[in-house]
């Protein structure tokens, strides 16, 4: 029990010696929420009232954002009648990592750091001053997991009064592979506290809390909060947990939160709030930065975010551990909603499975609408006159212009490489997503200043299939589109230079009857599954490609063998008989 504080009949929640507060004001176990159908708000209530029975837990507190703020609240407790309110402080754990990593992308939007830094430039970090602040901030710094012992979460701080208290020796080569770090978000505190002139708590206090209105996250918890226990695996009784104070490792998991502060961190994940962090280096933030560490391709990691995947659904935030603690908060940009789960148990309910069940439930139940249409406030001629196809050699592509002078680019049907680019003040765009994130759009003139074609990283886009007169990287052939083979008959005639063969001079046969223009087995020209059809399927009287005068043999035919590896045995009347493929 904490000094000056008194239990409530359950002994897990927190109050006042005076008494305003009686545990958690009592609430039903599913606080209604405007503009949820009482369908959905029954199956929130449904999956809490499950994990908080199948994960037997003192308590469970979950929240959902939609819309920009919160939706919904419920709770429930092992006692009736004294379920946590969305005020009651829980230990957050490691979800305070993500703090942390806001915290350090604000000094790199303002260009105090560049995440390509090594730690040592800024901070004594003795064997971890070679780490980069990204691998820092994306667990591939290859240092360990946990610190020298005792374990930090179940020993006071100040047994580490260093930061090379904190460090073991590093198991990875960095840069190599994804592998949690506790310590690592340690030395990232350490490196705010050192720019910023201050503990990393009061900038964390400064530049997030203050902002959003969190005025419930607390370093050290507040009543009312939840009491950390351990619940025996094999039989129905509890014990409490220690909440000792982590000292130089609290940036890895010391903070105390409600669900209701959660709820606005999630918000702020989902839109972005320039007075914290911009959009754009959150949507950074969420980008993988390693690849996923299990077979299922199911979570990555990417700067101080989690990512979870679920039946389709892209989830970024951060779960969280502390004795007698566990902690979930996800959001889906995709659905506009995100899930907060808060237990006061050390292990047992699926937290995180919890939180990405409350987004699907919401998400499914009632889809969110999408964006009302409506047309460009202003529109640039120059510009709209660019829309519509372009080709990437044989390839149709349609460009649009979207608001603020932003295009999208994509594929005119099927899959492919799609990307929307944003406009900048010198004329040109740069790709925010898919195969063409950070790549450079440009608008190439022709000699009479109009735009002749699209540069996008070196492709080349032009207006017509293999544009005429487009640059090399186009590689229109000079005698642009015409007839292929028609038939394999000897009257048949094409033009030097088709398929993949070329132009007299070119290392192609000059022009003449296809008999004798073809001088090579058909499935030299032909993909051998096409050569094998024809074979099989030509109807009679068409005559089949002579042999190539050096086949070898003059009696049952001879083998071609093509400078590319293809061979065909070809018999005396042209046809093809068979062949082998060679690696």
């Amino acid at each position: 029990m904490i000094s000056g504080e008194a239990w409530s009949p359950g002994g897990f929640f927190c109050r006042s010696v005076a008494g305003h507060r009686y545990g958690a004001t009592v609430t039903t176990s599913s606080s209604s929420a405007a503009g949820l159908l009482p369908a959905t708000r029954r199956a929130l209530t449904h999956r809490v009232a499950v994990g908080q029975a199948e994960g037997r837990t003192p308590s469970l507190a979950a929240a959902v954002v939609r819309d920009g703020g919160q939706a919904w609240f419920g709770s429930r407790s092992m006692l009736d009648g004294h379920e946590p309110d969305g005020d009651t402080q829980y230990r957050i754990g490691s979800l305070t990592k993500t703090f942390i990593a806001v915290l350090v992308m604000r000094l790199r939007d303002e260009g105090r750091i560049d995440l390509a830094d090594p730690l040592g430039k800024h901070l004594d970090a003795g064997e971890a001053a070679g780490a980069t602040i990204a691998q820092l901030l994306s667990h591939t710094a290859g240092l360990a997991s946990e610190t020298p012992g005792p374990w930090w979460e179940r020993s006071p701080g100040e047994l580490r009064p260093g930061l090379g208290d904190i460090l073991s020796p590093a198991p990875h080569p960095a840069g190599r592979l994804f592998h949690y770090s506790n310590p690592g978000y340690g030395l990232l505190g350490a490196l705010v506290g050192q720019l910023r002139g201050h503990g990393w708590e009061e900038a964390l206090r400064q530049e997030i809390l203050d902002p959003l209105g969190m005025s419930r996250t607390t370093l050290a918890p507040e009543e009312p909060h939840a009491r950390g226990f351990a619940v025996h695996p094999w039989a129905d009784v509890m014990q409490g947990e220690p909440a000792d104070p982590a000292g130089l490792m609290a940036p890895a998991g010391e903070l105390w939160s409600t669900a209701e502060d959660l709820c606005r961190f999630a918000v702020f994940l989902l839109d972005g709030d320039d007075r914290v962090l911009r959009a754009a280096t959150l949507a950074e933030m969420r980008t993988p930065a390693s690849p996923p560490g299990d077979e299922a391709w199911a979570g990555g990691y990417g700067l101080g975010l989690q990512l979870f995947r679920q039946d389709g659904r892209m989830l970024y935030g951060h779960s969280g551990s502390m004795p007698g603690f566990l902690a979930t908060l996800c959001v889906c940009p995709g659905d506009g909603a995100g899930g907060i789960t808060l237990a006061n148990a050390t292990s047992g309910p699926d937290i995180a499975g919890i939180a990405i069940d409350l987004v699907r439930i919401v998400a499914d139940n009632e889809p969110r609408l999408p964006a009302r249409w409506q047309p460009l406030a202003e529109v640039d001629q120059a510009l709209l006159a660019l829309t519509g196809p372009w080709y990437w050699g044989p390839r149709a592509y349609v460009l649009r212009l979207v608001a603020d002078r932003g295009l999208e680019l994509g594929p005119a049907t099927g899959r492919g490489r799609a990307s929307r680019f944003r406009a900048e003040p010198d004329g040109t765009w740069t790709g925010l997503d898919g195969y063409y994130t950070g790549e450079t759009l440009r608008l190439i003139p022709g000699p009479d200043g109009t735009v002749h074609h699209l540069d996008l990283g070196s492709f080349v886009f032009t207006r017509e299939p293999y544009g005429p007169g487009a640059p090399l990287a186009g590689r229109p052939d000079p005698e642009g589109w015409r007839a292929f083979l028609g038939g394999f008959g000897p009257s048949d005639r094409v033009p030097g230079g088709f398929g993949g063969v070329g132009t007299a001079g070119r290392g192609g046969p000059p022009e003449g009857p296809v008999g004798q223009l073809v001088r090579l087995p058909a499935r030299v020209l032909l993909e051998p599954v096409v050569a094998r059809a024809i074979a099989a399927r030509s109807p009679p009287g068409v005559s089949r490609p002579a042999p190539h005068p050096g086949s070898a043999g003059t009696g049952s035919g001879g083998m071609y063998h093509h400078p590319f590896g293809v061979s065909s045995h070809v018999e005396h009347d042209g046809g093809i008989h068979g062949g082998s493929q060679r690696k």
